[in-house]
């Protein structure tokens, strides 16, 4: 690691640097779509080189990016879909502190300029910012106390406990255990809000994530009210549950009776 910090004070062997990350990453899978880039890039270079010079920039580094002039905005549909829905639930909530453990850090930092939240994960994050709270802690160990909380989210989360993808110990009841433990520490009347991925049966696609049926979900939350529920199908959201349309995203908000 060393060694490439001390590339900073080489313009063309960070260039070159440069280039061979994304040959490294592109070439095994997609040589033609890279070739047809490198090609692009080229000519974009050769034609900008051709303008007049702006002499208030006259360093000039190579650091090609190839695959970001795309006809539209590339999403993730699942995750546009969950957090903006997620977003809109935790402000319409009006609590004075959310908790959240494992969604995208990205999402709860945003969400944290405007409730506070506190961020429960294994991993540790090494960004601050004014109100947001990290805590390190297991969605099958979280160190909060029984009916302590007003709301908690978990977003994309527990379907992926137990199948050792993230260097996660192997358990084949660690959804049921992830879930029993949001379950535990969210206040009476508190409010759960959870996505996971939904097909037409109860799946494990190891070691990515498992699926669950509506019923499954349903009835993995006994004791609790659901208050909403969404479906990200491909590129639509819908309010309606729908097993022909095979994979997808379930979105629920419960509330503890």
């Amino acid at each position: 690691m060393k060694s490439i910090y001390k590339l900073k004070n080489y313009k063309l062997i960070r260039s070159i640097y440069s280039l061979s990350m994304l040959l490294k990453q592109f070439v095994k899978f997609k040589p033609l779509l890279l070739l047809k880039q490198l090609i692009w890039y080229s000519n974009q270079y050769l034609n900008f080189k051709k303008h007049q010079a702006n002499q208030h920039f006259k360093t000039f580094e190579l650091q090609p990016c190839l695959f970001d002039n795309t006809l539209t905005t590339p999403l993730d549909p699942t995750y546009f879909y969950q957090d903006s829905w997620a977003a809109k639930k935790i402000f319409e909530l009006n609590v004075n502190h959310h908790y959240d453990v494992g969604s995208s850090a990205k999402t709860i930092a945003i969400l944290s300029q405007f409730v506070p939240i506190t961020m429960v994960d294994i991993r540790p994050i090494e960004l601050k910012l004014n109100n947001l709270f990290f805590q390190e802690g297991s969605i099958l160990n979280l160190p909060f106390e029984d009916n302590s909380i007003d709301s908690i989210s978990s977003l994309c989360v527990v379907e992926h406990i137990g199948l050792g993808r993230y260097g996660d110990p192997l358990d084949t009841h660690g959804s049921e255990k992830g879930i029993s433990e949001l379950k535990r520490v969210v206040k009476h009347s508190g409010k759960i809000l959870i996505s996971v991925p939904v097909d037409d049966e109860n799946k494990v696609y190891f070691n990515a994530h498992r699926a669950f049926s509506r019923d499954y979900v349903l009835s993995l939350f006994s004791g609790f009210e659901l208050l909403e529920e969404k479906y990200q199908y491909g590129s639509n959201l819908y309010n309606t549950y729908d097993p022909e349309k095979g994979f997808g995203t379930g979105l629920y908000m419960f509330k503890k009776l």
